[in-house]
């Protein structure tokens, strides 16, 4: 059994915290605001994040010193936009080696870094090759009440990947590896913008044909992505690819959805993120795309429509009419030619 810090008490934080205390490591997590620590220790409850009870094992610190004292892995939870304050911060203090895995899904705009690769910018003793990311088809909620779940762990170093696989699997959470970190982030990142467009679509009053349309369509746009950035394309069709799309864009859990939902409904961008109260880090995700598929010249005419509804305030249904008078394609000709490329290597 090992000593773990999760750093990030939010409910997807919260939930692996959970996992990890049932498979009975010491589990300290973390969050910056003191009261929130004192509530969880004094409660066994995070209630603004999972209204579920949390081991007795787990504690919450607020002192990230005292929270990665001594431990043999760290989980970083937070949002993509904190990732290198937070790494900052472990440089300084981290008297160590430890085993860093990232849960975060996002990429960070302008510079168009994966997660991994803040981490390995901001950490002096680590190396992108040293990071183990966890992605998949996961609410935390139901994590949280050990209802079936299936996620991947991947990381340039297979021991690695297996130390984290063997931290996290349990009989209601199974874990699976793959040596494909590029496409396990790309996918667990970019499906959130898919969410916020079967939200919109929800929230259009569009049924079940628009949904799966978008969804389909909105994993070629990731794929192409992807393999233009070196990701294996059949990556996409796991785990961290279909799996994440379908439950992010067909679950009230989902902050994406909901967001995306209240924006189909007429609400504008900054009164949905005022209600949300959390972070959706499909919003961030979107910029980030559009200009990673300016950059690559790849073609994903979804994501640039929910960019225009997201930064240039346009219509919804003016978008949708958009996508669906675009010109005459051949269906699987983008895919077929990506296998191609990717298998004649």
């Amino acid at each position: 059994m090992g000593k773990v810090a999760v750093l990030g008490a939010g409910s997807w934080g919260t939930a692996l915290g959970i996992v990890l205390a049932d498979n009975g490591h010491d589990v300290r997590l973390w969050t910056h605001r003191k009261e929130q620590a004192d509530v969880i220790n004094t409660t066994h409850k995070n209630e603004n994040y999972l209204d579920i009870t949390i081991p007795e094992q787990l504690k919450a610190f607020h002192d990230l010193e005292k929270a990665v004292d001594d431990v043999t892995a760290i989980v970083l939870v937070v949002p993509t936009k904190a990732i290198r304050d937070v790494c900052k911060q472990l440089d300084t203090i981290l008297k160590h080696k430890v085993t860093i895995i990232h849960a975060s899904k996002g990429i960070e705009p302008e510079s168009l870094k994966r997660v991994s690769e803040l981490i390995g910018e901001e950490m002096s003793e680590y190396t992108q090759e040293d990071i183990v990311v966890l992605s998949g088809p996961s609410h935390a909620e139901e994590v949280g009440k050990r209802q079936p779940t299936t996620v991947t762990v991947s990381s340039k170093d297979i021991q690695n990947a297996e130390l984290a696989q063997n931290l996290f699997f349990n009989e209601s959470f199974r874990v699976y590896t793959s040596p494909d970190i590029v496409g396990i982030e790309l996918g667990g990142a970019l499906k959130n913008i898919i969410a916020l467009g079967a939200g919109i679509s929800d929230g259009l009053g569009y049924g079940d044909n628009a949904k799966a349309a978008l969804i389909t369509r909105g994993l070629a746009e990731i794929t192409r992505l992807g393999a233009s950035l070196g990701a294996n394309p059949l990556t996409f069709l796991g785990l961290p690819g279909v799996g994440d799309l379908i439950v992010t864009c067909t679950s009230v859990h989902s902050r994406n959805w909901r967001a995306g939902n209240l924006l189909g409904k007429g609400q504008k961008l900054e009164e949905v993120l005022d209600e949300m109260g959390m972070v959706v880090e499909g919003v961030r995700t979107t910029k980030a795309a559009n200009q990673f598929a300016q950059k690559q010249h790849i073609e994903m005419p979804i994501t640039n429509g929910i960019y225009q509804i997201l930064f240039d305030d346009l219509n919804p249904r003016d978008v949708v009419e958009q996508l669906m008078n675009r010109s005459k394609k051949e269906e699987m000709d983008d895919l077929a030619t990506l296998l191609r490329t990717n298998y004649s290597k």
